[in-house]
């Protein structure tokens, strides 16, 4: 299976949480392809900017190297276009970075692993799943 992780499975990554910790590892374990949206990558980096911490910015070059960022093509900024425009027109309000996500998700088929299952419940086809629950 491929996955692509939110900033807020990340951020409990890097705390330590036990079940976001073992589901990752788990998934990696069994082969399954784990990435980082690009801007999943600039919330991470930007809250280091502000608030340095040494100790999670080691944790997170770590994490990259089995959980590579990837950046987002065209069809993923087409189809944001497409999300926005639906979720507008049935009167949903969704975060820009959160429609971004979701559309690097659908376009390259990946789960999307997030705690925040409220930010992307209204948008189609979009598979989730949450890792802070038990272990997989």
């Amino acid at each position: 299976m491929k996955y692509a992780l939110d900033s807020n499975i990340i951020i409990r990554y890097l705390r330590g949480d036990i079940n976001v910790v073992q589901n990752i590892d788990n998934a990696l374990d069994n082969k399954n392809s784990l990435r980082i949206p690009k801007m999943v990558d600039y919330e991470i980096r930007r809250g280091f900017s502000i608030k340095p911490t040494p100790k999670k910015e080691r944790g997170y070059r770590i994490l990259i190297e089995n959980c590579p960022v990837s950046h987002m093509d065209n069809a993923s900024w087409e189809l944001a276009i497409q999300i926005y425009t639906n979720l507008f027109k049935k009167g949903f309000t969704v975060g820009e970075m959160d429609i971004l996500i979701a559309s690097f998700c659908l376009v390259h088929n990946c789960t999307l692993v997030t705690h925040n299952i409220k930010d992307f419940i209204n948008i189609d086809k979009l598979k989730i799943v949450n890792w802070t629950q038990p272990f997989l």
